[in-house]
């Protein structure tokens, strides 16, 4: 049963389908082509690999910078007139550091002694009159607010994810350190006289102003004598504007395949989704009566494609449905009218029965009478089997059976209670090896049964039925024959109508109810079989008889 609030302030059933359909399915086809691409946007903008590969040119060439700065330091600013004491020359030491580092603006070099003083900063220098200035980073790379604001949730949710492990020379410190941050240079002479300087790990950190910096340290050596430590920092900028254009290309790629898959979507929701739609209005509408035909829209009905076989079966049943209705109303109305007349022969008889008192013409009366309900307890009985019949077959399921024992059965039936004086002689003419059909034996039973029976009616006394059994071509066919008067050309086809009753003359009455053949009929098609009627003729075109035909398809 449909919800009652789906229900609710709904006055068309097209409305109920638009608004339980057409959503959840967009949204659906939305989902299952954007998810993937916006899985593997993801994945490409997980960029860590990229990332520290970046990282590790940029620290390579700090060191040797690094590098060439300590060699030249040890070589020109040391004092060396104790050979086991070799000391820095501050003045000299500042003002070489400061040439070396004149080609490299954005980079600041630090001179510390082993004891950890400062000795020289590249960005410190005496002004004209003697006060030292500061000369501060060029300002950060700005990508504008919003943007900044993106990276920075982005960076935020890829921490929570799991990482590839970093590169061993790659330590990041706490995001707190600034520009003026410095190493622990007595940790670094420690690791230096442990033999490990080459091992030392650079210093990455990012300050509170989004800048990237890399900072390395190299001792400053005079013949295997550590003199002092110098550090060279630079704002990694290479990395974050390539992270940021790699990014950028990424995402633009996305929103245009964003784009396409929106309307690759909408496509597949015009050309799927909403002809599901008209499908169900129309099934809507055919269950609420709005029209016997026509209810399938013609459109769907031209197109070649999986909705278009949809649409023409749904075009189909509902006109079986309807053929199936306009049936059932038909045979409403001859039930009624094939009852009407025995009921009104009975009233009419018990009002005159009432008003007699003749006991010859009463008994007469009563014989009517009797007669009468017995016409209508057959027409009852072949009603209610007519009635089941169609639900039967749809439940059941054909299999082979072979026809020809069937037939000898019936033959011996017949023969045994064969008045050898008037009654017709039964023959079967079948293969000897039989012949195996589609069907449901009880129903197909009853059909031999109710031709055979059909053929005895109308045989003229010590006459013959001949059941003839052939394959022709892939199909079986069972003939029934007779010798009697045979069929008026005119009803061959009305004879399988429900009700037609053509009886022979001396028949009692009430016998038959006219819905022997039109039963017959109907199993018949249901096992996918045709039956049909017409008249043996001789070659003068004398009528011979009559003849029915099964034709059913061999197994």
């Amino acid at each position: 049963m449909p919800d009652s609030s789906l229900l609710s302030g709904l006055t068309h059933p097209a409305r109920r389908f638009r608004q339980r359909w057409v959503s959840p399915l967009l949204r659906r086809i939305l989902l299952v082509n954007a998810l993937p691409l916006a899985l593997l946007v993801v994945a490409l903008l997980y960029l860590d690999q990229y990332q520290n590969g970046l990282l590790e040119a940029q620290v390579t060439a700090l060191r040797e910078q690094a590098r060439v700065f300590a060699g030249a330091l040890g070589e020109s600013a040391v004092l060396t007139a104790d050979p086991d004491n070799p000391k820095l020359i501050a003045p000299v030491a500042i003002s070489l550091l400061h040439r070396l580092t004149e080609p490299t603006p954005d980079a600041q070099a630090r001179l510390y002694a082993p004891d950890g003083m400062l000795l020289a900063d590249s960005r410190r220098r005496e002004g004209p009159n003697g006060p030292l200035t500061f000369e501060p980073l060029p300002p950060p790379v700005d990508h504008g607010r919003l943007l900044a604001t993106i990276w920075r949730l982005y960076d935020g949710v890829l921490a929570m994810l799991p990482h590839q492990a970093a590169i061993t020379m790659v330590d990041t410190t706490p995001s707190a350190g600034g520009p003026d941050w410095q190493p622990n240079v007595k940790e670094e002479l420690r690791l230096n006289s442990a033999g490990k300087s080459s091992e030392t790990a650079p210093y990455i950190r990012r300050t509170g102003d989004n800048r990237l910096l890399v900072t390395v340290a190299v001792p400053v050596e005079r013949d295997k004598h550590t003199v002092g430590i110098i550090s060279l920092t630079r704002e990694a900028r290479e990395v974050d504007e390539s992270l940021f254009t790699v990014r950028m290309s990424i995402l633009a790629l996305f929103g245009l395949a964003l784009l396409l898959t929106v309307l690759l979507s909408w496509y597949l929701s015009l050309t799927i989704a909403r002809p599901i739609l008209r499908l169900a209005e129309a099934a809507a509408n055919m269950r609420e009566g709005g029209g016997r035909s026509g209810s399938v829209p013609p459109s769907l009905l031209k197109r070649r494609d999986e909705v278009g076989a949809l649409a023409s079966a749904l075009a189909d049943s509902a006109v079986a449905l309807w053929d199936r209705m306009d049936a059932t109303e038909r045979f409403a109305a001859d039930v009624a009218h094939e009852i009407k007349n025995p009921l009104s022969s009975i009233r009419s008889a018990i009002e005159t029965l009432l008003r007699i008192d003749d006991a010859g013409r009463q008994r007469q009366l009563l014989t009517i009478i009797a007669q009468d309900v017995m016409r209508l307890d057959r027409l009852i009985s072949d009603v209610s089997d007519a009635s089941r019949l169609d639900a039967e077959l749809s439940r059941v399921t054909a299999e082979p059976v072979d026809v020809v024992p069937i037939l000898l059965t019936l033959q011996e039936m017949d023969e045994a209670t064969r008045d050898v004086t008037k009654d017709p002689r039964l023959e079967v003419i079948a293969p000897p090896n039989g012949l195996s059909v589609w069907a449901v034996e009880d129903r197909l039973v009853q059909v031999l049964r109710n031709l055979i029976g059909n053929a005895h009616s109308f045989s003229p006394p010590r006459g013959r039925i001949v059941v003839r059994v052939r394959d022709a071509g892939g199909i079986a066919e069972l003939c029934v024959e007779d010798d009697g008067p045979g069929i008026p050309d005119a009803n061959l086809e009305h004879i399988f109508d429900r009700f037609y009753s053509e009886r022979p003359s001396g028949e009692s009455f009430g016998q038959h109810s006219g819905l022997g053949l039109s039963i017959s009929r109907q199993i018949v098609e249901a096992l996918q079989g045709q039956l049909s009627a017409e008249n043996r003729r001789d070659a003068s075109g004398k009528v011979l008889g009559a003849r029915f035909i099964v034709r059913l398809p061999i197994v």
